[in-house]
């Protein structure tokens, strides 16, 4: 195992059923494939003692915290004071999901909007990153991130990065990461690889999304942390380099932008 390159999930969700009863060995196999480390993220704030649980239960695990897009109409709104507190726990590294979705949900693009500047105000207070998901929403997530930008600087990934090319330029022009999930994987997204390709490396992260978006060979089963590794090997040869390279930069690009979970492992 201290032979396979390192690389971290940095966006997972180990606290769906899924996974209910398997995390030791999920994690496990993980750590077999090099994925020593994975971020799960809680998507409303009434499951964040579950998904807490099971950080301060697993030394790989790290979590974040948010209230998702699909899910700003039906939940309580959250505020910037309610995310900050969270924040105390050493092993939250990140804020949200948040963002925007108006493939399912277009008509809460108000109360979305909203729910996504209080999770920006609460990036910029902490100094974690953002953590956005977008779908069917480019303008309108270009247009804040850009004016919330203006406002004070802060960081982000746009998670499970599958949007336009003009999208992916208007974050990385702000600074921000783009992270590949197992669709880029896929055998028809060769225009999503081609936007990955053309990103500066140093701004890429890898992840899986499980339960969701398994990468091939494993395509339409449930994803896991493990699978990290067919991503990032599919996504090695689309920069054109070896894997152990691309583990590598991933590795430091995660480690830049989630700076406080790489102090954890520094201070573990």
């Amino acid at each position: 195992m201290t032979d396979v390159p390192q690389i971290t999930d940095s966006h997972c969700h180990l606290d769906f059923p899924d996974f209910e009863g398997h995390l030791p060995e999920v994690i496990a196999r993980a750590a077999e494939a090099g994925v020593t480390r994975m971020v799960t993220i809680c998507t409303k704030l009434k499951n964040v003692d579950t998904v807490r649980a099971i950080a301060e239960a697993h030394a790989p695990v790290f979590f974040a915290a948010g209230t998702h897009p699909m899910s700003a109409a039906t939940e309580p709104l959250v505020s910037a004071d309610d995310l900050i507190a969270l924040t105390q726990h050493p092993k939250m590294v990140g804020i949200g999901e948040t963002g925007l979705d108006y493939h399912y949900t277009a008509e809460s693009a108000e109360i979305q909007q909203t729910s996504l500047r209080i999770h920006i105000a609460a990036a910029r207070q902490t100094g974690l990153p953002l953590i956005i998901h977008a779908r069917d929403a480019d303008d309108d997530m270009a247009r804040i991130l850009t004016e919330e930008y203006r406002n004070g600087a802060y960081s982000c990934v746009m998670h499970c990065f599958s949007s336009s090319a003009d999208l992916a330029k208007a974050a990385l022009d702000l600074g921000f990461y783009l992270s590949m999930s197992g669709i880029t994987a896929f055998p028809k997204s060769n225009e999503l690889r081609d936007i990955f390709a053309a990103a500066p490396l140093d701004r890429i992260l890898v992840e899986t999304d499980a339960p969701y978006l398994a990468p091939p060979p494993h395509r339409g089963k449930r994803n896991e942390p493990a699978y990290t590794a067919h991503t990032a090997r599919r996504a090695a040869e689309t920069f054109g380099i070896d894997y152990v390279q691309f583990a590598g930069q991933t590795q430091a690009n995660f480690e830049r932008l989630f700076a406080k979970a790489a102090q954890y492992k520094a201070a573990a």
